[in-house]
Formats: C-alpha cells, sequence, structure tokens
C-alpha cells in the first residue's frame, strides 16, 4: 500500500483503486495457495482455477473498496472522515454476499470490512500502532 496514504483523501481515485486492487489480488493469491494445499484439488487444472478464482475475487474486493472509498470522500466532501472507509469495506462486503449468493455472508462481511476499514482510517489519523513499545 505504499503510496495510498500520499495527498489528500478523494483524488486521484483511479490510483488509488489499483493500489487497493494489487492489495487485493496479492492477498487472494496468497489465501489461494493456502487453499489449495489444505484441499488438495483433483488436477493441476482445478488447482489453476481455484487459484484464479480467488485471485479475481479478492481483487475485485479491493478495487471496489478503493474506488468506493475514493468516490464517497470526493462526493461527501470530507476527505478525513472514516465514514468513508466504512462505506467502501460495507460495499465489497455486499460484493463478496453476492458472489456466495448469501444474504448472511453479505451482511456479515459488510459490517466486518467497514468497520475494519473504518478503524483502520482512524488508527491511521490518530497515530495506532499495532507492534513496538508503547508511547509513554
Amino acid at each position: 500500500m505504499a503510496g495510498y496514504w500520499d495527498g489528500p483523501e478523494g483524488e486521484q481515485c483511479p490510483r488509488r483503486a489499483w493500489l487497493t486492487t494489487r492489495v487485493g489480488a496479492a492477498a487472494g493469491l496468497v489465501g489461494a495457495a493456502y487453499r489449495i494445499i489444505l484441499l488438495q484439488p483433483g488436477s493441476a487444472l482445478a488447482a489453476v482455477q481455484m487459484a484464479a478464482l480467488d485471485t479475481v475475487t479478492m481483487a475485485t474486493l479491493g478495487a471496489v473498496f478503493g474506488v468506493t472509498a475514493c468516490l464517497t470522500a470526493e462526493i461527501r466532501e470530507k476527505p478525513e472522515d472514516p465514514l468513508n472507509y466504512f462505506i467502501g469495506g460495507c460495499a465489497s462486503g455486499a460484493i463478496l454476499g453476492a458472489r456466495t449468493h448469501s444474504y448472511v455472508t453479505g451482511t456479515t462481511a459488510c459490517l466486518g470490512f467497514g468497520i475494519t476499514a473504518a478503524l483502520t482510517k482512524i488508527g491511521k489519523k490518530e497515530g495506532w500502532r499495532l507492534a513496538g513499545p508503547p508511547k509513554l
């Protein structure tokens, strides 16, 4: 995500969408590798199909998040508002629900992705750290 946080939010939407798409695709590849190892598909073709499906799904979720969060910041004219990230995460969750044909999955993913994205934005604004010694 190098470069994603550079510049004001709500600008350079295609660039931000490209960055989130790349992160989604990378996460999809890693997840697909674990899935292939754990589920042992019957053939090499099945493994390639599984990897492609997982990677494209995750790349799509990343793209939807990037576009939605950026456009929401631009339309609402509140670039630093965590609600933009919640809306982007929720839109990605809705796409996942549509992909799995499940309202429960979509609703759960909407809330989970949205809250995670909003907390990430809040943490970035306030300087939260996940590791290292505490600031005293």
